[in-house]
């Protein structure tokens, strides 16, 4: 009875240290879980749920460097928001945008870079061969300007400017040059309800921090425009 006692306290003993060891591997696995969310959440617009300015950059120069030619760079600036903030309130405005902000991942697709640039501008850098530049550009700009049905039921008349620079079109991969090309075509077709995509005279557009210059905030890095 005794050597049966003294085995089962050896056990106990055993467990007690495995349970006590586990202790702080748990809570080190804890706390590296919610780093990463930290982390992630760095990388995230908290109303849209896009990347950021500097993680959309980062993949969209992996996007470049990996596909080459057969990729797009994508500028969206919605048209008339400030009258829908006005009229409708901020609450429609942010519902504006979130919607944007899904259909916009819907159409490029999960491997895609999207980004929130600031206020109601998104970027877009996708794999998108030549070939079918024009027919996803027009079904882009189709999604974008469906009207936004809100939680209250009212619904908000929407569109938005599309501009569109290629590798090959434009003659460099660099992700500022295919921005300031594109940035510049978006403003050429701007209201005009179709998707504008950028020439080689598109990239000697003077700008300031990839955009367009005299712009309204192109002064400063990241402010809606």
């Amino acid at each position: 009875m005794s050597s049966l006692l003294r085995v089962q306290g050896r056990i106990g003993q055993r467990t007690l240290l495995l349970t006590t060891a586990a202790v702080p591997l748990t809570g080190w696995a804890v706390h590296a879980v919610a780093l990463h969310k930290q982390l992630a959440a760095t990388r995230r617009d908290p109303l849209t749920g896009l990347l950021r300015r500097d993680a959309y950059t980062a993949r969209a120069r992996r996007l470049l460097a990996r596909h080459g030619d057969d990729t797009a760079v994508v500028l969206v600036d919605q048209d008339h928001f400030k009258a829908v903030n006005d009229t409708m309130g901020h609450p429609a405005g942010d519902a504006v945008l979130a919607a944007t902000a899904a259909r916009l991942t819907a159409w490029a697709g999960p491997r895609a870079a999207v980004g929130r640039l600031g206020g109601d501008e998104f970027a877009v850098v996708l794999e998108l061969p030549a070939v079918r530049l024009e027919q996803r550009l027009a079904q882009l700009v189709r999604m974008l300007h469906t009207p936004v049905v809100l939680e209250d039921g009212r619904t908000v008349d929407v569109a938005a400017s599309v501009g569109a620079a290629t590798p090959h079109a434009v003659g460099s991969r660099d992700l500022t040059v295919l921005q300031r090309a594109s940035d510049a075509a978006l403003y050429d077709g701007k209201h005009s309800g179709r998707a504008a995509v950028a020439s080689p005279a598109h990239t000697t557009v003077p700008s300031i921090n990839g955009r367009r210059a005299g712009r309204p905030g192109t002064a400063v890095w990241g402010r809606a425009a």
